[in-house]
Parts: structure tokens; C-alpha cells; sequence
């Protein structure tokens, strides 16, 4: 008899919510754990005493909490011989396309070298590589989706248009990440995947066109000393790459939902 899905969710944030949400809708009897900094009904929490024995029923196991301040991975910290030991069928782990650093804007695939600014990530990102025999590194660009995007931030208040010709940046909408992780159980074999659509594109253009959908003014452009960002902000605008995505496309058989901006920033513009 097969065995009932069970998937534990190591993370459950935003992208992680939506693929247990994606996940369930596929497999209506899957049982499902989740994991969170902080306890709750039918939560766990990385020292949770009942935390090993889901992880060793697990049949899928998808991991989203980046590493702490100081550079270690907290799930592997606290579980990784157990992970690695796991009988799981599929593992997996959302990284960051930070990982490939700065590319003055040339295209990155998965076998570009890495030279993300950020240590932790680039180590937590190999850890979870070298893990488990069924381990998959799903590094991600920036996510938006409902509640989440360039419509919600207007929404929210004045938004910074970063004057920096020729910046641009990679994106995917959170149902297109859901809808690759889900295709990842039975399509592709484990290793690396970038996850993005199909057109990188500057931010500030991206804010404008969120403002034409809104109906309200396109904020005004900025330097970066003008606009007063955060260091990390700041940092941010120093890397430039652009993010392929044919192998999710290739390996996985993944249609894009969203393929751009323009159809994504449609569908928050609905609550999608």
C-alpha cells in the first residue's frame, strides 16, 4: 500500500505557506508539518522534542529558513544528521540567486560560479547540495504575489524609483514557485534549479507600471542618495545579473503562469 504523503515544512513563510497550500490542493490526504520560530496549534519549533520523529516519517521535506545573523544554518545546525539521514523521497531548500553575486548584468545559470557577498547563504546553500541524496536547491530571485508586490507597496505609501540605468534585476511570482516545487516531486533530478521568470527588468520600471495599473502617480526617480536606503537596500543595487531559467523549464516541464511583470502585476492588481 503506498505510503501517505507527509510533508514537513521547515520555515513556513511566505513561499513555504503557499506551496503547503499548492501541496495539500494536489494531494488532498498528505499530512503536513510545520515548523516555526514561534510555537502555535499544531506548530512546531526547531527544538520542538517531537520535531526528529517527523522529520524520520517525512516523505518530503522542504526547508525555507535562511541562515541567522551569524552565518550558520539553524536547521542544519540543530538537525542535520538527521536530515541527511532521513528516508525522504524529496528534499528540498529555497536559497537566493544572491548566491552568483554581482554579474554586471550577464545572464547566471546554475553552473555559473558563486560569489554571493552574503557567506552564510552561499555555505548553507552547499551544505543543503552535499545533504541528502534526494536534496534540491531551489534558489530564488525576488518573490511577490498577493499582499506582497510592487501594487501593495504603493498601496502601503511612497515607494523609492532607484535612478541606476542599466540595473536590473530577476523575479518570480510565488504560484510559479509553488507550481515548480510541486512539478520537482516527479520531474527533474535532484541538484539545482533557478526559479524565475522570463524577463529580468529594472525596479524602477516595475513601480511605474505598478503605478499605471493603480491609476496614481508614478513616483518620481531617485539616486540612491536620495533615497536614503538601508545598507542592505543600498547593497542590493550594487549587483546586477540577470537569471535564467531554462533549466526549470527544460527539466522540470514548468510553464510560467506569470512570465513577466506585466501579467503578475495583473494578477495582484486582483488579489492573485
Amino acid at each position: 500500500m503506498p505510503q501517505t504523503p507527509h510533508l514537513l515544512i521547515l520555515g513556513l513563510g511566505y513561499t513555504a505557506g503557499h506551496f503547503a497550500a499548492a501541496f495539500a490542493a494536489a494531494q488532498p490526504k498528505a499530512r503536513i508539518t510545520a515548523v516555526r520560530s514561534r510555537p502555535g496549534p499544531g506548530v512546531l519549533t526547531l527544538n520542538d522534542p517531537a520535531l526528529p520523529a517527523a522529520i524520520a516519517s517525512a516523505t518530503h521535506i522542504l526547508a525555507s529558513v535562511p541562515p541567522a545573523a551569524e552565518g550558520h544554518d539553524p536547521v542544519l545546525a540543530a538537525h542535520g544528521s538527521a536530515l541527511a539521514a532521513s528516508p525522504a523521497r524529496w528534499v528540498g531548500y529555497l536559497s537566493s540567486t544572491g548566491v552568483y553575486g554581482d554579474a554586471q548584468g550577464a545572464w547566471v545559470d546554475e553552473a555559473s560560479p558563486l560569489k554571493g557577498r552574503r557567506s552564510g547563504r552561499l555555505q548553507a546553500d552547499l551544505d543543503w547540495q552535499a545533504l541528502h541524496p534526494e536534496a534540491r536547491v531551489f534558489r530564488l530571485p525576488g518573490i511577490y504575489g498577493p499582499g506582497r508586490s510592487a501594487i501593495d507597496r504603493l498601496r502601503a505609501g511612497p515607494v523609492a524609483r532607484i535612478d541606476l540605468p542599466g540595473h536590473v534585476f530577476s523575479r518570480v511570482h510565488v504560484a510559479d514557485i509553488s507550481a515548480a516545487l510541486l512539478a520537482s516531486l516527479t520531474r527533474g533530478a535532484p541538484g539545482i534549479y533557478n526559479l524565475c521568470d522570463d524577463e529580468p527588468a529594472p525596479g524602477e520600471v516595475v513601480t511605474a507600471h505598478a503605478a499605471h495599473l493603480l491609476g496614481v502617480p508614478v513616483p518620481p526617480l531617485q539616486t540612491l542618495d536620495e533615497a536614503r536606503l538601508s545598507q542592505m537596500g543600498r547593497a542590493f543595487y550594487g549587483e546586477c545579473r540577470r537569471v535564467a531559467n531554462g533549466k526549470m523549464t527544460r527539466d522540470l516541464g514548468v510553464r510560467l503562469r506569470y512570465p513577466d511583470y506585466r501579467t503578475g502585476l495583473a494578477a495582484c492588481l486582483l488579489g492573485d
